[in-house]
This record gives C-alpha cells, sequence and structure tokens, in this order.
C-alpha cells in the first residue's frame, strides 16, 4: 500500500525554493521527487541544495518532468499567466495538481480546468496555504458556534512594498498587481467566513503610472445581508519579510479579528482576538493563541494524505472561480465607476 506522494515541482520560483520545496521535504507522507528548470545551472543548486534526485534541465524540461511516470503530483510555482497552461498539462499528464494563487487570470480559464479535472479524474487545488493554519479552523467553527452573533462584516487588509520591475507583481501582462496577488487572498477569506461569494462589488483602484499595475485597491463586496471591505496594495505598509495583514470580523452580538491571517513567509505566532457584550472598545474578552506552525507543510502534507486515501480536508476550484468572477467583476467596477453584480 502506497505511504507518500511523489512530487514534481514545475520551476524555481523563489516560493518554491523558500517555502514549498522546504516543506515538501519535511512533511511525512510527501518525497520530493523531482525538479523542471529551464536554468540548468539554478536547477542544478537548487537539487543540491534541497536533496532532490532527479532534475530536469533546458527548454523541454516541464514536459519531461510530467512524463516521469514515478511522479504523481505536481507543484506549479510559475508566473501567474503560466498557471493555467501548465495545470492542463499536468492534469492531462496524468498528474495530481497544487498550484500557485491566482489559479488563472480569468474566470473563463478556470472553468476550462473544472472540466480538465472532471474528464482526467486528477485533483486540482490553488494554493492558500492560510486555509491549513489552526486559526482558520477555530475562526470558522467560533462563527459557526455563534461566539460572536451572524456575521455583519468582515473588514480585510494585506499591504507590502514592491518596487523591483522584476517583481512579477509589476508587471501586467503576467497577471501583476495588488488585487491579483493580494486581493486573491482577501477575496477568497472573505468567501470561507460568509461561505458563498458576494452578490455585487464595486472598486476603485489606483494604478503605477510606470508599471500600469493597480499598486492601491479598495473594494465593497455586499454579500446582501452582510458587507466586506478590502484594501490591498503593493506599494504601502511594511519593506520586511512579511506583508501587513488584518481580518476582522463584525458579528450581530461581538466581534473577531486575527492579527496574521495570511501569508507566514516564516512559522509565526499568532491569536484571535474576540469580543463579545463585556468587552469594551478594541479589548478582547478572551484570546486564543497559536505556536508557529509551517502552513506550507501543513498544506503538502494535507494534500498528500487526500491523494493518499485519508479524510482530510480538500477545497475544490470552484473556490477560485468564485474568487475569479469577483476579481473581474471589480476591474469592471473600477473603469465604469459603478457596482457590478456577479453572474450565478
Amino acid at each position: 500500500m502506497k505511504t507518500t506522494v511523489n512530487w514534481g515541482v514545475l520551476g524555481a520560483a523563489s516560493i518554491a525554493t523558500e517555502r514549498t520545496m522546504p516543506a515538501l521535504n519535511l512533511a511525512p507522507s510527501a518525497t520530493l521527487l523531482a525538479l523542471a528548470s529551464r536554468d540548468t545551472a539554478k536547477g542544478q543548486a537548487v537539487a543540491q541544495a534541497l536533496h532532490i534526485p532527479r532534475v530536469y534541465s533546458g527548454v523541454a524540461s516541464y514536459d519531461a518532468l510530467l512524463a516521469d511516470p514515478d511522479i504523481d503530483a505536481v507543484y506549479v510555482p510559475l508566473p501567474n499567466q503560466l498557471h493555467f497552461d501548465w495545470s492542463v498539462r499536468a492534469l492531462e499528464a496524468g498528474k495530481h495538481v497544487l498550484c500557485e494563487k491566482p489559479l488563472c487570470l480569468t474566470a473563463a480559464q478556470v472553468a476550462q480546468l473544472c472540466a480538465v479535472r472532471d474528464r482526467t479524474g486528477k485533483h486540482i487545488e490553488e494554493g492558500f496555504g492560510f486555509r491549513n493554519h489552526p486559526q482558520w479552523a477555530k475562526l470558522l467553527a467560533l462563527i459557526n458556534g455563534n461566539a460572536i452573533g451572524p456575521v455583519r462584516a468582515v473588514h480585510v487588509t494585506m499591504a507590502k512594498q514592491f518596487y523591483s520591475p522584476s517583481d512579477v507583481r509589476n508587471q501586467l501582462d503576467a497577471g501583476g498587481g495588488a488585487l491579483y496577488d493580494m486581493g486573491s487572498y482577501t477575496i477568497s477569506a472573505c468567501n470561507l467566513v460568509f461561505q458563498r461569494p458576494p452578490e455585487r462589488v464595486v472598486a476603485t483602484l489606483n494604478r503605477d503610472p510606470v508599471f500600469g499595475t493597480d499598486r492601491l485597491s479598495s473594494a465593497l463586496l455586499d454579500y446582501g445581508d452582510s458587507h466586506a471591505a478590502i484594501t490591498v496594495a503593493t506599494q504601502a505598509g511594511p519593506n520586511g519579510w512579511g506583508s501587513h495583514q488584518q481580518l476582522s470580523v463584525l458579528g450581530g452580538t461581538g466581534w473577531l479579528r486575527c492579527d496574521f491571517p495570511f501569508a507566514q513567509a516564516r512559522p509565526s505566532a499568532c491569536e484571535i482576538a474576540i469580543g463579545d457584550s463585556s468587552s469594551v472598545g478594541y479589548q478582547p474578552t478572551e484570546r486564543f493563541h497559536f505556536e508557529p506552525v509551517n502552513q506550507y507543510q501543513l498544506q503538502v502534507e494535507r494534500f498528500s494524505r487526500f491523494l493518499l486515501g485519508d479524510k482530510v480536508a480538500s477545497w475544490p476550484i470552484e473556490d477560485a472561480l468564485d474568487t475569479l468572477r469577483t476579481l473581474e467583476a471589480l476591474f469592471a467596477s473600477a473603469r465604469s465607476g459603478s457596482w457590478q453584480t456577479l453572474p450565478k
């Protein structure tokens, strides 16, 4: 009986070399078997540093890795505009796929991926490490347990400084910008809290005059009887290893907030603070503390265990379809200056 999943990685992007591939080496149910890199020297160096036994190099390296019969699952950390193409190729090559966010650049592409998934029978997920962090299981349990009453509103902020022209976030044709990069986190999180997509949205964007990407984006998401407000920025906040990020939920009888809800570039302690009828101002009634965990390791371990048949959580890419429909509506709203209704 198979006890581990053999993984291959397409490309040596920083998120792969610094976070996901080390996590694959730590996860008990995963084996990091192969790396494909079009840059031969870089691929060899990464493979040596991370003890990866197989390296595929050169222009045909990605196809060569997908043709390896020993590989069960593929991680896709390529630039945003390549996610759709190589996810399709991987599924059609008989591999399961964990693809970095955003899964695609359009809702139509996600719909096509759903069709390929159904046809091939292979599993695919969008790589949101935060969903694997235990604070999110606790947050949803608190909400579902009526700890703060019915959810009335969610407020989310995520920001960091990215000024390099070589950074994919500053490349318009590569799906750069604050909404694609950070907005996908915030929208996904809001939909997790509400357990559904918004009905309509309105947005305002400020674009970098040189890059053309949105560097400051704010939006209202109308869920019918409740709202969400998001702000994301690629030229604001800190310039350290972690982005500024906050999430708060306003309930009918209380509130809660998370101080480090999303991309934990390094395992860090965090907490959920909760207020009820006995709290005053911002001071919580209760705090739930979480010790540092590697949410990327948790992600690849859970994904691998799912493939091995264990009963663990899984998030279908229909979630990404809701996110992309929201992103498209936000861009349309910014152009028109008016509310945009999402398709059913």
